[in-house]
């Protein structure tokens, strides 16, 4: 057999954890055809790989990197995805996706991406049907390997618009007629993002109605959990757990964390005590008994998966996630669309309003009254929890990376009159960066160091990149960071069995199929580095900088990445569409 190319004599880890082994590994179009002793073979290219370890590309199940795949220019945008080493992911998390498209409710539609996108997408979307999506997507071709999950934020819109009623039997029936043809069209599974408005409108009996749907198709549920808080996630745990049992399907807990949430006047000297703690331990690092406060959930999920619930965790190594602004407002302030809104945030009474309720609402579970959502994240971790992560303005382009309080400050404002303005100013186009301290904060980070490191949580980037802004340092160096810090550097994971933790474990739990492991008959995503100097280059603040140590890396066979540069057409990546992943 004559090959494409031939990876000769290198370092190879698997991705099922095994330990490494050196030897050659053929590729043939797009896929693995021979692991073995390969020197007297033809071959078209030669890489020596001595110096070097192959693993397979790491497939990131957790990101929202589809919300600009519609675009023809998304591989210059989607660049650094490549770059650590991803060559699959999965979008459509957290219930939202660029499909279906309600002609009832488009302009509701199409004013909700132009909050996350910074800019209006009516030019763009020429769809309504997933399907037609998904069909855009293949003909327009596809960096990555891609799989996508039925939005169920979306599905709700669709028929609901921005009403915050329950679902009734009727508003069911239209919705599962929109989830079966996502499915049919090719959806992974259903999401859902049971923090934000549509998925926190709706109740448990909704959520297993439509996940029994699923469990039709054979797909999986994946859900942002109605709270991360530490008060109630347990209870959110359950309840997708829950769903999972009644409608018999793989459960997969999106990008797990917890915020320290305790009864006043507790909660605000724990925060005060979360802060003086960072301020000490990055000026001089100390031991702490870190990481505990997730052990019994992560234990739950083991035993879980040791009884044969098919359920999965994924975990993001950063100490700050991202969001829109307005998901830290009371949802009942987001009623009747974005020019009700920003009415709302002109007029002093109910702008007063709208402040009484973030400082006196009160998260109870189940988080759906008034007052009581769980994002209320002002309230819980303070004034000073959220920082600017993108504008589309040069008017405000200034603050960005700085905290509403800091700029408050300098405005002698109050941060939540500085929140507003720039809500008006930037036409609800505000993202921002939510942590108790700051990003790029190390002690935060060690509070995930336990589901860093659990078997049954795979690693993910829950990122999205625009033209503007900063972006999560995640989105240039997720993996190579996992790897070259906790693998290499602090020494808490072997190197086979993390990189299972982003390639093997991911791609089984979103049941993607001959890609996540090198195996003869497997499709050639794989990555080529540097062990001793794989690791990152970015900061929180500073983010955009490629990862050290990546010399190779393959999409199907394609080599996008390698010693001379970048090199993304012909797009090499594959719609992975339910069936045929």
């Amino acid at each position: 057999m004559q090959f494409d190319t031939i990876i000769s004599n290198t370092l190879i880890y698997d991705g099922t954890g095994r330990q490494s082994y050196r030897n050659d590994v053929g590729i043939k179009d797009d896929k693995i055809v021979a692991i073995g002793d390969l020197s007297e073979t033809e071959t078209a290219t030669n890489i020596n790989g001595g110096r070097f370890a192959l693993c397979p590309g790491f497939v990131d199940i957790h990101s929202h990197a589809d919300m600009t795949l519609h675009r023809p220019d998304h591989a210059d945008l989607l660049k650094p995805l490549v770059h650590q080493g991803i060559t699959t992911f999965v979008g459509g998390n957290c219930g939202v996706a660029m499909a279906p498209v309600s002609e009832r409710h488009r302009e509701t539609q199409m004013k909700f991406y132009d909050f996350f996108l910074g800019e209006d997408q009516e030019e763009r979307v020429r769809w309504q049907s997933f399907g037609e999506l998904m069909d855009t997507y293949e003909k327009q071709g596809v960096l990555l390997n891609t799989a996508m999950l039925a939005p169920h934020s979306m599905l709700r819109m669709n028929v609901l618009d921005v009403k915050t009623e329950p679902a009734l039997p009727p508003h069911m029936d239209e919705m599962k007629h929109h989830l079966n043809e996502c499915m049919e069209a090719g959806a992974i599974g259903m999401s859902t993002g049971l923090q934000y408005p549509g998925g926190l409108s709706s109740n448990q009996w909704e959520i297993t109605e439509l996940a029994r749907e699923v469990h039709k198709y054979n797909g999986v549920f994946t859900s942002h959990l109605r709270s991360y808080s530490s008060d109630t996630l347990p209870q959110a745990v359950d309840e997708v757990i829950s769903v999972g049992r009644d409608a018999e399907v793989p459960v997969q807990i999106s990008h797990l964390f917890w915020i320290p949430n305790f009864p006043a006047p507790l909660n605000s000297l724990m925060t005060k005590f979360i802060k003086l703690a960072s301020t000490a331990y990055n000026k001089k690092k100390f031991p702490l008994p870190v990481g505990s406060a997730l052990k019994p959930l992560l234990n739950k999920v083991a035993s879980l998966v040791n009884d044969g619930f098919p359920i999965g965790v994924d975990v993001m190594p950063t100490s700050a996630g991202f969001t829109h602004l307005l998901a830290l407002f009371p949802p009942w302030a987001l009623e009747g669309g974005m020019e009700r809104v920003q009415q709302r945030l002109a007029d002093p009474k109910e702008r007063a309003m709208i402040r009484k309720s973030i400082e006196m609402g009160d998260t109870k579970w189940p988080h759906r009254g008034r007052d009581s959502w769980s994002m209320n994240l002002f309230k819980v971790m303070g004034w000073d929890c959220a920082f600017i992560m993108s504008v589309p303005s040069a008017r405000n382009s200034k603050y960005i990376g700085r905290s509403f309080a800091d700029i408050a400050k300098e405005l002698g404002k109050h941060p939540f009159d500085v929140a507003c303005d720039m809500l008006l100013e930037e036409d609800g186009r505000v993202l921002i960066f939510e942590t108790a301290t700051f990003p790029g904060d190390p002690l935060v980070e060690l509070s995930l160091l336990d589901p860093l490191i659990d078997p049954n949580a795979s690693i993910v980037t829950d990122t999205i990149l625009l033209e503007f802004g900063m972006p999560s340092h995640l989105f240039y160096d997720c993996f190579p960071k996992f790897l070259g810090n906790y693998s290499r550097e602090l020494g808490k994971i072997s190197l086979a069995e993390a990189i299972r933790k982003c390639t093997s474990l991911p791609a089984s739990q979103m049941q993607i199929q001959k890609r996540g492991s090198i195996k003869v008959g497997n499709y050639a995503d794989l990555v080529l580095f540097d062990p001793g100097t794989i690791g990152s280059r970015s900061t929180a603040m500073d983010p955009k900088h490629s990862p050290s140590g990546i010399e190779y890396v393959f999409i199907n066979g394609h080599a996008v990445v390698d010693p001379s540069g970048y090199h993304p057409e012909p797009k090499p990546g594959k719609l992975l569409r339910h069936g045929a992943v």
